[in-house]
């Protein structure tokens, strides 16, 4: 090989490897913009109001005689379903649940009981139209008024349930509005970094929870949902 095809060939070698370099360098840095990223999240929260409601009105009575306690829980019963549909509670929205019978004279601990037996007796509401039945709640006086012992069996026993079912018609607004948010706090990271926010790497929509608002109004709903982004940073 003469002198004159070395030079080029040891020229060739020396751009081929200032090329693979650059190359490299420049793969480098597109690498590390590709990681520069930030993650951020994005929270909607809205109250609504219950569309639905279980209401279970229940009461203790206590008596020696089962047949004069049916009879007695048989016409208290009458009157809560009178109360209830003379109100407007339609009669197919009421269910009489089966009488539960304690027998205290078959449990040692109930040796001392006033009475023999002891029956828990719930009729039930179950309803959308939250508004009256929030209204005849407060009305129950009118039943103890007759004789009926409402709240006799335990509030904690048979509680009154207020749930929304209505979550898949608000479920598009809350998403696109917690996207802004997290969009919206991306950019003003990417401001105050000197940079600019490019497309969306991951995203996750999260877990929309709906809990009472306060203990005091659990026909109030919060619906809650955060999404995550993580975007991309370009300088």
């Amino acid at each position: 090989m003469n002198s004159n095809n070395k030079l080029i060939l040891g020229i060739s070698f020396v751009l081929g490897c200032l090329i693979l370099g650059l190359c490299t360098v420049g793969a480098v840095r597109a690498n590390r913009a590709f990681d520069r990223t930030v993650s951020v999240k994005g929270l909607c929260e809205r109250q609504v109001k219950a569309d639905k409601v279980i209401w279970p009105l229940a009461y203790k009575l206590g008596g020696n005689s089962l047949t004069d306690l049916y009879s007695r829980v048989s016409s208290m019963n009458a009157k809560v379903v009178d109360f209830l549909t003379s109100s407007g509670v339609p009669e197919e929205e009421i269910s009489v649940n089966a009488p539960e019978i304690e027998d205290n004279r078959a449990v040692s601990y109930s040796n001392n009981a006033v009475y023999n037996y002891v029956v828990t007796s719930v009729v039930t509401v179950y309803s959308d139209n939250v508004d009256l039945v929030i209204e005849l709640r407060n009305r129950v006086g009118e039943l103890i008024e007759q004789g009926v012992p409402i709240g006799t069996a335990g509030s904690w026993a048979n509680p009154t349930v207020f749930s929304f079912n209505g979550l898949n018609d608000i479920k598009p607004g809350m998403i696109e509005e917690a996207t802004a948010n997290a969009r919206a706090a991306a950019q003003k990271f990417a401001k105050d970094c000197d940079s600019r926010l490019g497309k969306i790497k991951t995203a996750s929509q999260g877990q929309f929870t709906i809990s009472d608002r306060d203990s005091n109004t659990p026909y109030i709903k919060n619906v809650r949902v955060v999404t995550s982004v993580t975007y991309y940073l370009d300088d």
